[in-house]
Formats: structure tokens, C-alpha cells, sequence
């Protein structure tokens, strides 16, 4: 049995939103869906075929809907992270990995 201990500082939302990850050591994007986020990170689902590891950088780019980029004046918002968390648990049964990225 595997105890985990919550390292969490800020609290997390549910947000299940398509976003795009940006993998500099494999030089392309990966498409995934985000499942949660807060102020310092956010924990995202991408296929199992991505070659995260934990301690890469990636850019995570958060497309935003056509009303809020002629708002904001961009049709996305990019976020640097660090990768902090690799899941594989459900490797088999959805071929998606577990992402958890620390903002940096």
C-alpha cells in the first residue's frame, strides 16, 4: 500500500480544457486535455506516446475561444512549466499519461 502525502500549496479547479504541450527535446506540440489547474500548476492528459520525463520544461499554450482573444489580443495564453509528475496508471485502459507541471 502506497501512502501519498498532498504537496499541493494552492487548491486546484477542475478544468477540462484542450491545450497543447511543447516538448523542446522532441522539437513538436502534443495535444491533450487539462484536468485540473491552480496558480502553480496544472495536471494535464496527453497520449502515451509523449516523451515526457519528470524535470523537462515544457510550454503549455491554453487556446482561448474567439471572443476572449479579441479581449485579450492573443488566441492563446502560454505558460512555462517544469514536468513534476509523470502517471501511467491508466496507460492500458485509455492510452493517456498523467501530466502534473509546476508553473515556472
Amino acid at each position: 500500500m502506497e501512502t501519498l502525502v498532498e504537496q499541493r500549496i494552492e487548491a486546484r479547479t477542475n478544468l477540462s480544457w484542450p491545450v497543447s504541450i511543447w516538448l523542446p527535446k522532441a522539437n513538436r506540440f502534443f495535444n491533450g486535455q487539462s484536468s485540473n489547474i491552480s496558480k502553480t500548476g496544472v495536471f494535464v492528459r496527453v497520449p502515451m506516446t509523449t516523451p515526457v520525463r519528470d524535470g523537462h520544461t515544457v510550454e503549455i499554450n491554453f487556446p482561448r475561444t474567439e471572443a476572449l482573444a479579441k479581449e485579450k489580443g492573443q488566441s492563446a495564453r502560454i505558460k512555462r512549466g517544469k514536468v513534476v509528475r509523470i502517471e501511467r496508471k491508466n496507460i492500458l485502459k485509455d492510452a493517456y499519461i498523467g501530466i502534473g507541471i509546476a508553473f515556472v
